[in-house]
């Protein structure tokens, strides 16, 4: 007959094992985790109204993930203060892979905005891990077409003699379009007013609906106006001309020492298991290299620039840097 002692300290054993394997996959997490993974709908938050950078970009990429993955993967709207509503919805949601993130590049500022005015940051770079990088898009600064300006150089001209009569719009106070607007008035010496909306589609709205008459917007969410007349283009933020803008000169071939991308990345929440992680990158690689995503971002004049985890990881430590001496180039701006 055992002794009971022995059995105890034989089940203590194995129950310790299991226990190490279990979190070794994370919180809630099993060895079948990635394999079982997803068992139902994936939620995507979009931090900005319908027809900006990332909402563009992440409907074409749902509607090729759901037949990869087998499930429904749904976008849900949250849009406010310039994305940051999205992105503190999605830093405080469950970490379990079943809540994501489509963001762009200002995801990389609201902390250093948040310090700027003296408050806590609502969330970090650090409350989120970065799965990859879909696409990066050089800004582009546009006029709607009741504007007379062929060049930049008759827009500087006619801003500097009329000092805070014109308006740019962008997609809210130290958002991804006010960010490279701001830079380009400060090096060009301009006052030109500054009318903060919800999101780059509402921006666009208030562009070709003349209650602005400028805006940095990204190529992709500019690119339907571009094509139907209602916007022409004066200059490309990029380091070499766009492919889909091949006419428009660069910022730096104009003279002016700025570069700026609106990039789009999926994000988890911090605490999401490495499995589902590592799932969640294999389809996203899959999804993007399919033919109908290339095609969806061809029509909206945009090429896929992917990056793995850890190539973007490193792309958004650096570009973090730049943006979030940006913020502090911009200084305090009240609404």
């Amino acid at each position: 007959m055992s002794n009971p002692g022995q059995i105890d300290r034989r089940s203590l054993m194995v129950g310790a094992a299991v226990s190490a394997t279990a979190l070794s996959l994370g919180p809630g997490s099993g060895p079948a985790l990635a394999e079982d993974y997803p068992t139902r709908a994936i939620t995507v938050i979009n931090p900005f109204p319908p027809g900006g950078a990332a909402d563009v970009v992440a409907r074409p990429f749902a509607a090729v993930v759901e037949p990869i993955i087998k499930q429904p993967m749904v976008i849900e709207t949250k849009a406010g203060a310039a994305g940051a509503v999205g992105g503190q919805f999605a830093a405080n949601a469950k970490p379990d892979g079943y809540t994501l993130l489509m963001h762009i590049v200002s995801i990389s500022g609201f902390a250093e905005v948040d310090r700027l005015f003296g408050r806590k940051p609502k969330f970090t770079r650090d409350d989120f891990i970065p799965v990859a990088r879909l696409i990066a898009d050089p800004c582009v600064l546009v006029v709607n077409d009741k504007q007379p300006y062929k060049t930049l150089q008759e827009f500087i001209d006619d801003a500097k003699k009329r000092p805070n009569e014109l308006i740019f719009s962008s997609s809210g106070l130290y958002g991804a379009l006010h960010l490279p607007m701001a830079l380009f008035l400060k090096a060009a010496g301009l006052q030109v007013r500054h009318l903060p909306t919800a999101g780059g589609g509402p921006a666009v709205t208030a562009l070709i609906g003349n209650n602005a008459q400028a805006l940095v917007s990204s190529i992709a969410a500019a690119s339907g106006q571009m094509k139907a007349g209602r916007v022409r283009p004066l200059a490309s933020f990029g380091a070499t001309r766009a492919p889909s803008l091949p006419d428009v000169p660069t910022m730096k071939e104009l003279g002016f020492d700025l570069e700026y991308y609106l990039w789009v990345g999926l994000f988890a929440p911090k605490g999401t298991p490495e499995p589902i992680v590592t799932k969640l990158r294999d389809v996203t690689r899959e999804a993007v290299k399919t033919e109908a995503f290339e095609k969806a971002m061809k029509n909206i004049g945009q090429d896929v620039a992917y990056q793995d985890q850890a190539e973007f990881k490193a792309f958004w430590d650096v570009d973090a840097r730049r943006i979030e001496d940006a913020v502090r180039s911009i200084g305090k701006v009240e609404g």
